[in-house]
């Protein structure tokens, strides 16, 4: 016992140094990456955005990252499967904390997340934010957009958020066609994974709806997406709504008929060759929860993101 420390999150020596937190104990940052709001030697930042003021059927995305962080307390110090290695051995990464928002005052969210994000990518390679409902993934496109270009955006989600939009909204239905039009990512090499609702618009991106999720298998569909999506650098952003309600119930606005955690983290296993620059998991709503279940496959696509990082960095070395 006298190896073993607690509070990795505080604690840590090194931000590549692997935590041995019971699982059951110790301060709950996401994987227990150390807490720092100092990005110096962080290649990789986990974020949380507290933001639910968008939804159009039931709050509480609010409680989001709070917790997909406690949830991932289950990934302790083994390999990390599938990927089978310590995902942060070569990828120093640090826990940010959250974004401070004024929940009185809506029409700043937006600019506080841009400007946040625009700060904390300026000194590191790769974000990965915890929502939070899905407007969020605007001003993060906007932020990403600014370092790295136009982006071709691949969503997992069971709706296509292309509602109308008039440019003042803050409406989680809205985010891509919003996206579309600000010039933020390529319609042409973006595409929507599960989606199980219909909009107006579909901004010219591909769709596989969930019926073609059932019935194709999830190799087919990760290579379909890794060709679609070509060599442009991409952004990847979960809904977990994708997810169907068995596998999901804390959820804003759940879908029946959706796949299953497992058929998700096998099309997410196959899309290492991507280039990723970015990503995020939203609409997790714990109290709407049974068991953690919502939260613990939030947390497990929000690892899988970062163990396609990780890989793809091992193999660059």
């Amino acid at each position: 016992m006298s190896a073993k420390s607690i509070d990795h999150a505080f604690t840590s020596s090194s931000l590549t140094s692997a935590a041995t937190d019971p699982t059951h104990a110790g301060a709950l940052s996401f994987m227990r990456r150390r807490y720092s709001k100092n990005l110096e030697g962080a290649s990789t930042v986990v974020w949380g955005i507290p933001f639910d003021a968008a939804t159009s059927n039931r709050p509480g995305a609010r409680f989001g990252p709070q917790a997909i962080r406690r949830a991932s307390a289950i990934f302790d110090n083994d390999p990390q499967y599938p990927f089978a290695r310590d995902l942060f051995e070569n990828m120093p990464t640090v826990d940010y904390g959250d974004c401070l928002l004024d929940y009185g005052d809506h029409w700043q969210t937006p600019e506080t997340i841009e400007r946040e994000a625009r700060k904390i990518l300026a000194n590191s390679e790769y974000l990965l934010t915890l929502g939070g409902d899905h407007f969020i993934t605007w001003p993060l496109l906007k932020a990403h957009v600014a370092k790295h270009g136009p982006l071709a955006l691949v969503q997992f989600d069971a709706h296509q958020d292309t509602w109308f939009d008039d440019g003042k909204r803050i409406d989680h239905g809205s985010f891509v066609v919003r996206a579309v039009r600000d010039g933020l990512i390529d319609p042409n090499r973006s595409i929507q994974i599960g989606i199980r609702t219909h909009a107006p618009e579909d901004c010219g991106i591909k769709i596989l709806f969930g019926y073609e999720v059932e019935e194709m298998r999830s190799s087919e569909i990760a290579s379909l997406v890794v060709k679609h999506v070509g060599g442009l650098p991409a952004y990847l952003t979960f809904d977990i709504d994708c997810l169907d309600p068995a596998f999901a119930p804390g959820t804003g606005t759940p879908v029946a008929g959706g796949p299953s955690s497992a058929k998700i983290l096998s099309i997410l296993r196959g899309l290492g060759q991507l280039d990723i620059r970015g990503s995020d998991v939203v609409e997790v709503a714990p109290a709407y929860d049974h068991a953690d279940v919502t939260a613990i496959a939030g947390a497990t696509v929000a690892m899988y993101m970062l163990g396609l990082r990780a890989e793809r960095l091992a193999k660059s070395d």
